[in-house]
C-alpha cells in the first residue's frame, strides 16, 4: 500500500495523537501529508496548531472555518428530532463526523490525495463514523487509521515518541491524559479515572460549566425564538446558526446545564463511560419539543418520537450518509413547516423549565380543552361513542378470558 500512496490528508487536531501520527506517517509511508483542520468551534489557537504542523512536517496545513455549516447543516438538522441516544446522549461528538469526512474527502480530491488518515482509536466509535463517511463520499480513497496497524499501546507511549523526536507537544506522561473531543456542541472526556464507573468523575474535568451548587442563587429567563423547527433568536435579537448556539453555551454554562455523565454501549460491542458538557444544547432540545408541542400535529409527533431512537442511532453509528438516513431526514424536515414562535424559559441551578409557548401556527384551542364553559365548541356526549367503538375489542377479548 505505502508504495502506492504519495499524498495524505490527515484529520489534525494538533493534540498529542494526531501530531505523533502526522510525524509517524510521513516516516511509515515517506509521503506528503497534508494536516487539515476543521474548527467547528473548539477552544484552539489556529497559529498555534498550523505552526506545529508545519514544524513536524506536513507538506500543507488547511484550518478551515466550519462553524456556521456545522450549526446549520448538522446540528439544526438533528434536533428537528429532538434526537438522544440511549436517552441521554445529545451526539456532539458523532454528529462532528459527517461534516469532517466530507471535508476531508473535498481536500483530498482537490489536493490528488490517494488517501486519509485519521487518529481514533481501533476500540471506539469515530473510526467507524470517518471510514464509513469516506467510502460513501469516495470510494477510491483508502484510509489509513494508525491506531489499528503500530505498535504504541497507550498515550504514554506517544508522549515518549513526542521526547524521542522532539515534538512540542502539552503533556506528560505523569498527567492524566483524558480523551477529549471539543466542538460548538459539546465537550467529551473519557480515560483515566473515569474508565471507572464506580468512581464519581473529578470537578476539575468540567471546562464549560459551572457546577449546579456554584450556579448564581437567581433564575435567568431566555426566550428563543423558532422559524421551520429552527432557532432563530435568543432573546428577540436574530443570530447566526453559530452565534445563536455560541450565546446560548454560555447562559447555559454559567447556569450548570448541559453536563452528564454516561455510560453508553459503544457500536464496536463494548461499553464506555464518558462525561459530556452539551450547554446549550439541552437548553435548544427543551426549547424545541415545547414549541413543537403547540404546533404539530398529534400524530406526527408521535411519529418522530418513534423514529427518533433509529436516526439517533444511524447518527451514532456512523450512517449520515445513506440512503436511509436521507430518507428519514426528509421526512422529519417535512414536520418542521409550521414550528414556529417562541419559547420562554428558567435557567437555575443546573434545571431547564418552560415557561410559556406562542405560535401563530399553534394547535392549541383553549376553547376545546377548557374546563369552563366551550360555548358548545365541544360536545362531551360524543365522548359515548367514541369510547364504545374503541372498547368492542377490549369487551370480546374480556369474554374470551
Amino acid at each position: 500500500m505505502s508504495k502506492k500512496i504519495k499524498k495524505i490528508v490527515l484529520a489534525y487536531s494538533g493534540g498529542l495523537d494526531t501530531s505523533v501520527i502526522l510525524h509517524w506517517l510521513k516516516e511509515e509511508y515517506s509521503a506528503e501529508v497534508i494536516a487539515y483542520t476543521a474548527d467547528l468551534g473548539q477552544d484552539h489557537d489556529p497559529e498555534e496548531v498550523y505552526r506545529r504542523a508545519e514544524l513536524i512536517g506536513a507538506s500543507k496545513v488547511i484550518i478551515e472555518d466550519l462553524k456556521d455549516e456545522f450549526v446549520k447543516d448538522y446540528i439544526f438538522p438533528m434536533f428537528r428530532c429532538n434526537t438522544v441516544y440511549e436517552g441521554e446522549y445529545l451526539l456532539g461528538t458523532s454528529i462532528a463526523r459527517p461534516l469532517i469526512s466530507k471535508k476531508l474527502v473535498e481536500v483530498a480530491q482537490k489536493e490528488g490525495a490517494q488517501a486519509i488518515a485519521h487518529g481514533a482509536t481501533g476500540k471506539g466509535n469515530d473510526q467507524i463514523r470517518f471510514e464509513l463517511g469516506v467510502h460513501a463520499l469516495n470510494s477510491d480513497l483508502k484510509v489509513i487509521a494508525p491506531w489499528r496497524g503500530w505498535d504504541f499501546n497507550s498515550r504514554s507511549d506517544l508522549v515518549e515518541y513526542c521526547k524521542k523526536y522532539q515534538i512540542k507537544i502539552d503533556a506528560s506522561s505523569d498527567e492524566p491524559l483524558y480523551s477529549k473531543d471539543e466542538n460548538l456542541l459539546h465537550t467529551s472526556y473519557e480515560g483515566e479515572i473515569l474508565e471507572d464507573p464506580s468512581k464519581a468523575a473529578p470537578g476539575e474535568i468540567w471546562e464549560r460549566t459551572v457546577s449546579p451548587q456554584e450556579a448564581p442563587d437567581k433564575e435567568e429567563i431566555v426566550d428563543i425564538g423558532f422559524k421551520n423547527g429552527d432557532p432563530i433568536s435568543l432573546n428577540n435579537s436574530l443570530l447566526s446558526p453559530a452565534e445563536f448556539l455560541q450565546k446560548l453555551n454560555e447562559l447555559a454554562g454559567k447556569n450548570g446545564i448541559g453536563r452528564l455523565d454516561l455510560v453508553e454501549n459503544r457500536f464496536t460491542g463494548m461499553k464506555s463511560r464518558g462525561c459530556y458538557e452539551t450547554p446549550g444544547g439541552t437548553i435548544m432540545l427543551k426549547a424545541h419539543r415545547a414549541i413543537e408541542s403547540i404546533t404539530l400535529d398529534p400524530e406526527q409527533a408521535h411519529l418522530k418520537d418513534e423514529i427518533m431512537p433509529k436516526y439517533s442511532e444511524l447518527i451514532y453509528k456512523g450512517f449520515w450518509w445513506t440512503p436511509e438516513r436521507t430518507s428519514m431526514q426528509s421526512l422529519i424536515d417535512s414536520t418542521q413547516t409550521f414550528v414556529n414562535g417562541n419559547v420562554k424559559l428558567s435557567l437555575y441551578k443546573g434545571n431547564v423549565s418552560v415557561l410559556s409557548r406562542e405560535s401563530n401556527d399553534s394547535l392549541y384551542d383553549s376553547k376545546i380543552v377548557t374546563f369552563e364553559d366551550d360555548e358548545n365548541t365541544f360536545d362531551q356526549a360524543d365522548a359515548t361513542g367514541f369510547i364504545k367503538i374503541n372498547s368492542i375489542r377490549l369487551k370480546k377479548n374480556s369474554r374470551r378470558k
